[in-house]
C-alpha cells in the first residue's frame, strides 16, 4: 500500500512543497532506494537476532517514519521520512516469508506463502482507494499517510501472541524455549482435532551445524562452492520478475499515451491494474503446491510475455485494459512463487539473510528497468520495449525450468541438504 500510494501522492506534493522534476524524481526513488538496504539489513540481523524481532522493529521503524512524513514542514524532511519508511517496509517484506516458512507443514508451504504475497494486492488495491477518496481532500497527502502509520497496532498483537521460530531458537542453542514453543502448538493442535498427533519420522533429515558468520562471510558461502547456483538462480529470477515488472508498469502509461491513448492515465484503468492482482497472486499460490515452484514460476512468466505483446498489439481503450490485466495478473503471479522458492532453498541459520539478499538483488531490476526501457523505448519505441523485456524473461523461464530445485512437498532440511549442499559437494 505505502509503495503504490506515492505515486497518488507526487501531484499534490509537488505543489505543496514547490518541488520541480528532478525533486519528485527523487521522491519516486526514495522508497526503492530505502527498500534495497531495508531487505539486506533485515536478512542479517534475522540470522543473527531473531526473525520476530526484526519483524516488530522493521514495522515500528516504517509506521513512525510514515507519521513522520505526514507532518513534514519542509522537503528535506519529507524525503528523509520516505527513505526510512523504504527501509522499514524492506525489512518487513524480506523477514516475513522465512519467518512464516519455518511453520507451515511442506505439505500447505508453497500456498500459505504464496497466499502471504497474495496480501500485497490488497494492499495496491487499498493504495488506488486512498488515493482516489482521501488524497483529493485538503491536506490529503498528509492523511494517506497517517492512514499508513496505522498497522504501528499490530505490534502490541504480535508481540504477545506471535512466537519466535523454532528453527532459528534451535540453532542459536535455545532448545528448551524451541520445545515449549513446539509443545504450545501440539496441545492447540490436540485440543482442535480431539486426536493425537502422528508420530515423528524417525528417518527425518537434519540440517548441517550452523556457522558463525559475518555479512562479508554469508557473501562468501553463498557464492561458495556449495550454494552458488542455487544463490545464482534465485538472484536472477528475482531480477527478471521485477525487472519486467517495473519496466512495464513505470513505461506502460507513457508509452500507450504516446499512441493518443488517455485512457491508461483513468482511475479505472488503475483499479482493474490492481483488481488483476488478486486472482494472479493466489491462483499461483495453488498452482504451486501442484505443479512446484519452478514450473508456477515459469508458466506465470510466459503468461506474462504473451499478455505483453498482445498489449503492444492493441490499439482500442477497452482491448489495452484487458491485455494489462493479465499482464497484471501473471507478472504478480510470479511472485507468489517466488516468494514460496526462496525461503525453501537456502539452509536455517542462512535464510532470512539469503532471502533479503535476493530481495534487493530483484530490487535493482526495479531501479534499473525504467531507464534501460527509457532507452530502448526512445530508439525502437513499444516494440522494442517488448522486444527485450520478452528476452529478459525468456532467459528467466530457461533458468528456472534448468537450474532451479524442486521442493514441493519436502521439508526445508531436505531441500537444503539433498537438492542444494549434496549434489554441489558431489
Amino acid at each position: 500500500m505505502d509503495g503504490a500510494v506515492v505515486a497518488f501522492l507526487m501531484p499534490t506534493i509537488k505543489t505543496a512543497f514547490a518541488l520541480d522534476n528532478s525533486q519528485l524524481g527523487l521522491v519516486a526513488s526514495a522508497s526503492p532506494f530505502g527498500f534495497l538496504f531495508g531487505a539486506v539489513i533485515a536478512g542479517y540481523l534475522g540470522d543473527r537476532i531473531g526473525r520476530k524481532k526484526v519483524m516488530m522493529y522493521s514495522l515500528v521503524v516504517y509506521a513512525v517514519a510514515s507519521l513522520v512524513a505526514a507532518l513534514a514542514g519542509n522537503f528535506e524532511i519529507f524525503l528523509v521520512a520516505r527513505i526510512i519508511t523504504g527501509l522499514g517496509g524492506g525489512a518487513e517484506s524480506a523477514i516475513i516469508a522465512p519467518f512464516l516458512s519455518e511453520f507451515v507443514p511442506s505439505h500447505r508451504r508453497g500456498w500459505f506463502i504464496g497466499a502471504l504475497a497474495g496480501f500485497f494486492s490488497f494492499g495496491f488495491v487499498a493504495a488506488a482507494l486512498i488515493g482516489r477518496f482521501v488524497v483529493p481532500l485538503p491536506e490529503g497527502w498528509r492523511w494517506a499517510q497517517v492512514i499508513t502509520f496505522l498497522p504501528i497496532v499490530m505490534v502490541l498483537w504480535w508481540r504477545r501472541s506471535v512466537p519466535e521460530s523454532p528453527r532459528f531458537l534451535i540453532n542459536t542453542g535455545e532448545i528448551l524455549r524451541a520445545e515449549h514453543i513446539v509443545e504450545s502448538f501440539e496441545q492447540k493442535v490436540r485440543a482442535a482435532t480431539r486426536a493425537e498427533l502422528p508420530p515423528v519420522e524417525e528417518s527425518r533429515i537434519l540440517e548441517l551445524e550452523p556457522e558463525k558468520y559475518s555479512m562479508r562471510k554469508a557473501l562468501t558461502y553463498l557464492w561458495g562452492p556449495k550454494m552458488w547456483r542455487t544463490t545464482a538462480v534465485t538472484w536472477l529470477i528475482w531480477f527478471v520478475i521485477t525487472f519486467s515488472y517495473y519496466g512495464f508498469f513505470s513505461w506502460i502509461p507513457t508509452l500507450l499515451v504516446a499512441k493518443g491513448l488517455t485512457v491508461t492515465k483513468s482511475f479505472d484503468f488503475s483499479l482493474f491494474i490492481y483488481l488483476a492482482q488478486i486472482p494472479g497472486y493466489f491462483s499461483a499460490a495453488w498452482l504451486s503446491e501442484r505443479l512446484d515452484r519452478k514450473h508456477t514460476i515459469a508458466i506465470y512468466m510466459v503468461g506474462s510475455a504473451v499478455s505483453a505483446f498482445w498489449l503492444s498489439q492493441m490499439a482500442d481503450p477497452a482491448m489495452i485494459t484487458m491485455a494489462g490485466v493479465f499482464l497484471s495478473f501473471f507478472l504478480n503471479g510470479t511472485y507468489a512463487g517466488v516468494y514460496a522458492y526462496t525461503p525453501e532453498v537456502f539452509p536455517t541459520w542462512l535464510r532470512a539473510t539469503g532471502v533479503g539478499l535476493s530481495s534487493s538483488f530483484g530490487r535493482v531490476g526495479s531501479i534499473t528497468a525504467p531507464l534501460i526501457i527509457g532507452v530502448f523505448a526512445a530508439q525502437w519505441g513499444f516494440a522494442g520495449v517488448f522486444g527485450m523485456t520478452t528476452a529478459v524473461l525468456a532467459a528467466g523461464v530457461i533458468c528456472t525450468l534448468l537450474f532451479a530445485v524442486r521442493t514441493a512437498g519436502r521439508s526445508l532440511e531436505e531441500i537444503t541438504v539433498t537438492e542444494v549442499l549434496e549434489p554441489q559437494r558431489g
